[in-house]
């Protein structure tokens, strides 16, 4: 009971960097001795100390016979810009260290836990492995696959509309819903977007929580037909990014190139941007968490290509109805329902009047 305890307090500690240890993950430690304990931190951000490097700095010569509590495997590799933590471990004379999860980045990957048995530190794994899997996901896929974690958001109606006939949406979620679609933009390294959405909303695509970083924007847009006077194109931060193909008009690239902002020209399928080669592009930008906000058009491209890894439907209590009315999901039916595409490990949480249903796809 009390290993649970301590790693839940490691895992909330975690959770703490959500959006903001990218691309590292989200480390929390504990160092508990005598059954109490005598220190307690987080990894913040990349580039700056490990969770059990704090962790020992603050505890000191206490930590010596102590056991450490930590949701990741520590590191033992060199090619970062911090020290190894299973070196500071041993140093520090810890006993024991219970490990929730293996660090699947192949540079430590069971060596970090095999170099502190080596030393003679009692080690025990799988505490929490679940909830700590839970936490890293994004990392997960970003390590082993060097493409981001994507997350498909749509707020809808009650019978899965997202627009009126004539285009109407806003709002169709409440406040509640939409204050958390801004925390989830905080806590993302890019929202992608297509192109008809630009036209008929023109976006932002920025984050509005208070000191909270902004994302990379990336609108999908196969013959780079945005307007130059798109709000999108005027943050002039570099973070803005037009997904296009050969198909551009070399000089409107250069124009929208001139004016702060990026291009990358990526290879066609069925005569729009391949979702999936963007993808890999985008790994290649370090982006290890991807949020789509687009249209039904475009939820469903990215579901028929199989590049969703999770689901976020807030759902508003209003029936919109009618058969040219939009849906949430567009693209073709299945032949037969057997053939849909089917969520694990769904949860529903209120927000205010509206429900969000998440779960993952199975392909």
């Amino acid at each position: 009971m009390s290993d649970t305890i301590y790693m839940h307090k490691a895992l909330d500690l975690a959770s703490r960097a959500r959006g903001k240890s990218s691309p590292n993950p989200m480390v929390g430690a504990v160092i508990v001795k005598s059954g109490r304990i005598i220190a307690a931190d987080y990894h913040r951000k990349a580039g700056t100390p490990h969770a059990e490097a704090l962790v020992l700095k603050k505890a000191g010569t206490r930590a010596k016979g102590a056991t450490l509590y930590v949701n990741l495997e520590p590191c033992c590799h060199i090619r970062k810009r911090t020290p190894p933590c299973t070196d500071a471990i041993i140093k520090y004379g810890i006993r024991e260290v219970v490990v929730a999860m293996v660090d699947p980045n192949p540079l430590v990957s069971g060596m970090g836990i095999k170099t502190l048995r080596k030393a003679g530190i009692r080690i025990r794994t799988g505490i929490l492995k679940k909830e700590a899997h839970k936490l890293n996901e994004v990392f997960i896929k970003f390590i082993t696959q060097n493409e981001p974690f994507v997350t498909l958001k749509i707020a809808q109606s009650l019978d899965g509309k997202i627009a009126t006939a004539k285009g109407e949406s806003k709002w169709i979620t409440g406040p509640q819903a939409r204050n958390k679609v801004h925390k989830m933009r905080s806590e993302v390294d890019a929202i992608l977007t297509g192109i008809g959405t630009v036209e008929k909303d023109n976006p932002s695509l920025d984050c509005r929580v208070s000191r909270a970083r902004n994302p990379y924007r990336i609108i999908v847009d196969s013959s780079l037909r945005i307007p130059l006077s798109s709000k999108v194109l005027k943050h002039r931060d570099g973070k803005t990014i037009i997904a296009t193909t050969t198909r551009a008009a070399d000089k409107k690239m250069k124009s929208i190139v001139k004016g702060g902002n990026q291009i990358s020209v990526i290879k066609e399928k069925r005569g729009r941007v391949d979702l999936k080669e963007l993808m890999r592009e985008l790994g290649k930008l370090g982006i290890s968490h991807l949020l789509i906000e687009g249209g039904s058009s475009l939820s469903a491209s990215a579901l028929s290509a199989g590049i969703v890894d999770k689901v976020m439907f807030f759902s508003a209590p209003k029936i919109i109805g009618g058969i040219d009315s939009i849906p949430s999901v567009g693209g073709r039916s299945p032949a037969r329902l057997s053939n849909a595409i089917k969520l694990k490990d769904l949860k529903v949480t209120a927000y205010g009047k509206d429900f969000l249903f998440e779960g993952y796809p199975e392909y």
